[in-house]
């Protein structure tokens, strides 16, 4: 219950970025869960965090929303008394990305994959989420940017950040600590729900599956792997159950538009229909997800 709970408070506050700045913030509490000597993972509202925290430097991945920057530097401050010194988005996301001025301000070094950049330093436009996203301020943007992967060497770690192209967006990277054995997948994996894939955005059913298969490859049966959203820390046969719905539910949808079937028609086939008790249980429900895909696989059909 206080898993579901989570879920809904973060899936609540990422419902609409429009109306983020004014949602109230003050019950939100940053929850803190200790991986091992130097990881934690922290959840509130918004996309799941993990923090590297030791002798070397502060790494935060993800930073919420905004107004919670000063409740995520109390709990950062109730593990060490050093500042944040590195933060890295796992794409560009308000829900990921709304404390990144105010943590810049700080003087903490924002790094994300090139394209987090770019969708952040223009207006992007989000129909199932609430319209219209502006520009972020200049002080918000990754003054860091990579193309393909980088590594972090700190605090006994090799931390090594890989872009998983066209996945949720065009942006996504997933983050690695091989001596932890701790993945973070940031919006690639929703644990118990079925995902949001911003296809404005270049997001694709396939480049999450195939985000999916990376991390997969990755990870070994003792790995712990970090969601964007629902409990945030989860295993590989969590995560390939995942990957089995995702494929299975795209391979229908598919299977219909090669058909010549039109979208209501898909819809009302119900290719999730055995998986919608497990994973439509919150924000988006089996219709919805049917439809998003086939919107999306409709537009690129031949």
């Amino acid at each position: 219950m206080k898993n579901a709970r989570a879920c809904l408070a973060a899936l609540a506050a990422i419902a609409s970025f429009a109306a983020a700045a004014q949602a109230d913030f003050s019950r939100v509490e940053i929850r803190t869960t200790k991986l091992t000597d130097t990881l934690y993972v922290m959840a509130g509202a918004g996309g799941n965090m993990a923090l590297s925290a030791g002798e070397d430097a502060v790494f935060l991945i993800d930073d919420q929303f905004a107004p919670l920057s000063e409740k995520i530097t109390a709990a950062i401050a109730r593990i060490t008394s050093k500042p944040v010194r590195f933060i890295l988005n796992t794409h560009w996301h308000g829900d990921h990305t709304g404390g990144n001025e105010n943590f810049a301000r700080s003087g903490t070094l924002i790094v994300a994959h090139e394209n987090v950049r770019k969708r952040l330093s223009s207006e992007q436009f989000l129909e199932s989420l609430g319209g219209k996203v502006p520009p972020s301020p200049a002080g918000a943007l990754p003054v860091v940017t990579f193309a393909s992967a980088v590594t972090f060497h700190l605090n006994g770690e090799d931390i090594r950040a890989i872009h998983v192209p066209n996945a949720h967006t065009d942006g996504d990277a997933i983050v690695h600590f091989p001596k932890g054995d701790v993945i973070h997948a940031g919006d690639v994996y929703w644990n118990g729900l079925y995902p949001f894939i911003d296809t404005q955005a270049g997001g694709s059913i396939d480049g999450t599956i195939a985000a999916v298969d990376t991390i997969l490859a990755i990870a070994t049966e003792k790995t712990r792997i970090i969601a964007g959203h629902g409990a945030p820390v989860s295993d590989r046969a969590q995560l390939a159950a995942y990957r089995d719905m995702l494929a299975t539910i795209s391979r229908r949808v598919k299977d219909g538009v090669r058909r010549g079937m039109k979208l209501e028609e898909i819809v009302a086939s119900s290719p999730s229909a055995e998986f919608d008790e497990k994973w439509g249980q919150l924000y988006i429900k089996g219709p919805k997800f049917v439809e998003s895909l086939a919107k999306d696989l409709l537009k690129r059909a031949p």
